[in-house]
């Protein structure tokens, strides 16, 4: 065996430092069927200039949405980010690469996840939040967790409406828990409420509410929470943040945990990563809140001051007593969410949701007036509906799109076989009419 860039005596001082005679003997434990034979087929190295060259080569196959129309969803959008956001997040004061350990001598960063913490509840109609999670998915699945510790009672329900992903990491994280999920199915796109009251019994720990839901559609939320409360069950809701700048808050139908993903609060696409889970409930469960919680007081000066009020760290509590072994949080993500918050301002997060909403709806009559296209579900939407594509199928009209310069939409059959003729488009304040016309055209020319 050869080693590029390392002689053979360096080689066997260092394993005879660790007392291995050989190669061989250091990797004894791996079965001899899995071990590499041969050198990897690895280039010379490059000089600096040839290297950064290669380098914006391959940068150059990659597509962002400055280069292509997006109408894709299914929980991350293409939005306008104003350039504030970038400019105050981007600070070295707050990108750091880790949670401070002395939080208290980070005044400005418990500060601005403060505010975070306060623009969550009042965007949410709930009366405490935590300094956020990781994404939506396993936020839902800390709530459900949370739900479980509450009631200790064993089952919950959940709507097939439901990200299918978001299902998937909370059935990740149940496997070893004694707590069963139950699936409602959802035939008419939002949970039927008859169906749900069936369901429903003593041993019911939660109820699992999307809103908007996966299809984009819009749920009878009242009805649903007086259904829920009649069982003394939880009632979990995991919502696009947007649509709260028109449709009313959770809180105001009694919803107990708030869950969602803060992709779209001035976060970036990323190739599908990092985001933000935001995660919020009622005062009386402040103590089962996983993650961390700011707070604000007053130094031995009395000056304003901020410190971490609860947080659910193995090192600071005991393990039997955690609710949660989460400790850490997306906290440049959370800081880029309070910053576009503040820079919406409600005035302007309404205008924003209702742009969103009316440009949607534009989309969806213009599509659904095609000969051979037709809107899957009847119930009413907010930015993202489902197209039943009876002209050709899903493959052929995207790659048709996409030819095109367009994103036309998610293909739906990945997650729901029955569905393997619909399209998930979604519409956000970024299309123009001019765009959405366009997609018309495409999708009439297919």
């Amino acid at each position: 065996m050869t080693y590029t860039g390392i002689s053979q005596k360096q080689v066997g001082d260092m394993l005879g430092q660790i007392g291995a005679r050989s190669i061989d003997e250091l990797f004894i434990d791996i079965p001899a069927q899995l071990r590499l034979k041969h050198l990897l087929n690895v280039p010379e190295a490059l000089d600096d200039i040839s290297l950064q060259e290669h380098l914006r080569q391959l940068a150059s196959k990659n597509v962002n949405t400055e280069q292509i129309i997006s109408f894709l969803g299914a929980g991350s959008y293409d939005r306008y980010i104003p350039p504030v956001v970038d400019a105050l997040a981007n600070q070295e004061s707050f990108v750091t690469a880790y949670t401070p350990y002395q939080a208290e001598a980070s005044q400005g960063a418990l500060q601005i996840f403060y505010e975070y913490q306060t623009m969550i509840c009042e965007l949410t109609g709930m009366d405490v939040s935590n300094a956020s999670m990781y994404e939506a998915g396993s936020a839902l699945a800390e709530a459900v967790h949370m739900a479980r510790d509450i009631t200790m009672r064993p089952k919950v329900l959940i709507g097939q409406n439901v990200h299918p992903e978001y299902l998937q990491v909370l059935k990740t994280y149940l496997a070893d828990l004694p707590i069963k999920i139950e699936i409602l199915e959802t035939p008419k796109g939002i949970i039927e409420v008859d169906e749900l009251t069936r369901r429903l019994d003593n041993q019911t720990a939660a109820v699992v509410v999307q809103q908007p839901d996966f299809f984009g559609l819009i749920n009878p939320l009242d009805t649903i929470a007086r259904a829920v409360k009649k069982h003394e069950a939880l009632l979990i809701a995991t919502v696009d943040p947007i649509s709260l700048g028109l449709l009313s808050s959770p809180g105001k139908f009694g919803v107990d945990i708030v869950v969602g993903e803060g992709q779209p609060l001035g976060i970036a696409q990323n190739l599908g990563g990092p985001y933000l889970g935001f995660m919020a409930c009622k005062e009386k469960y402040l103590r089962r809140l996983p993650g961390r919680i700011i707070g604000a007081t007053v130094d031995a000066e009395g000056r304003r001051a901020f410190c971490l009020t609860l947080q659910t760290r193995e090192q600071h509590i005991r393990r039997e007593r955690a609710t949660s072994n989460i400790c850490s949080n997306e906290g440049l993500m959370a800081i880029r969410a309070a910053i576009y918050l503040a820079t919406c301002g409600k005035t302007g997060f309404a205008k924003l949701a209702n742009l969103c909403f009316q440009k949607a709806h534009y989309a969806a009559k213009q599509i659904s007036q095609l000969n051979g296209y037709e809107l899957a579900f009847s119930g009413p939407f907010f930015k993202e509906f489902v197209i039943r594509c009876k002209r050709a199928p899903v493959e052929k009209i995207l790659s048709a799109a996409h030819k095109q310069g367009i994103l036309a939409g998610v293909g739906l059959c990945r997650w729901f076989p029955a569905l393997d003729d619909c399209l998930l488009v979604a519409v956000t304040e970024k299309r123009t009419k001019k765009q959405i016309d366009h997609l018309v055209k495409v999708l009439d020319l297919v």
